[in-house]
């Protein structure tokens, strides 16, 4: 008998995890191994449970699960990472694709889809949903902007590249406030005003940008 596919599930809403468990319920094909609710857990988890597959949240408390993609397969080189967010920015779903994720699916993607997705990625295969593969068609055919015209670091004000960081981090707005002392809407007002100076508005885009530039350490 074919040994069930062991997945890890990492995902900062409870309800989610439980979701998920409840769409892979089927002890025969599929078994959870282990849950988290963080980048760190993705790690930490991955290396001490080897799951066949990761089922891997992008915006998480304390940093980016895309953060995580290429740790996650440093120490655990056999693990499947699947990417299941409520993003579907073709930004986010390049980065996920370049940091090593295997697959991507949106959350609200039906029951079928993601046991499909995880049936595919453990056999070797890479896993798209309809939406994100039109997502990924579309961004082929847009313009993108010159690198030589993008802006530097040094055309933000101090406390708009401290809000960059805190964003790029994958930190909610509420949460930078409290790490800056400042209120959440200054927060928006310098969110909105970096966003509009660089030209970039996804977070995937502001995190390659803050590594691009040497802010943070992938």
């Amino acid at each position: 008998m074919t040994e069930p596919i062991r997945v890890l599930v990492v995902d900062d809403h409870a309800i989610v995890r439980e979701g998920v468990r409840t769409v892979l319920d089927d002890a025969a094909t599929f078994r959870i191994v282990g849950e988290g609710g963080s980048a760190a857990a993705a790690v930490a988890l991955s290396h001490e449970l080897r799951p066949d597959v990761l089922i891997l949240d992008i915006s998480m408390p304390g940093g980016s699960g895309l953060h995580a993609v290429s740790q996650v397969l440093d120490r655990s080189p056999s693990t499947r990472i699947l990417i299941l967010s409520v993003h579907d920015d073709a930004e986010y779903i390049r980065e996920s694709m370049r940091a090593g994720a295997h697959g991507y699916l949106r959350k609200d993607s039906p029951p079928e889809d993601v046991r499909a997705a995880v049936r595919s990625v453990h056999a070797g295969e890479a896993f798209f949903s309809p939406v994100i593969t039109s997502r990924i068609a579309a961004s082929l055919i847009e313009p993108h902007q010159d690198p030589e015209a993008e802006p530097g670091p040094d055309t933000l004000t101090a406390r708009e590249r401290e809000v960059l960081i805190g964003v790029s981090q994958g930190l909610a707005n509420k949460e930078i406030a409290a790490a800056l002392g400042i209120s959440r809407r200054t927060v928006e007002v310098h969110r909105e005003s970096l966003t509009r100076k660089l030209g970039i508005r996804s977070v995937a885009g502001l995190t390659r940008y803050c590594l691009k530039h040497g802010l943070i350490v992938g």
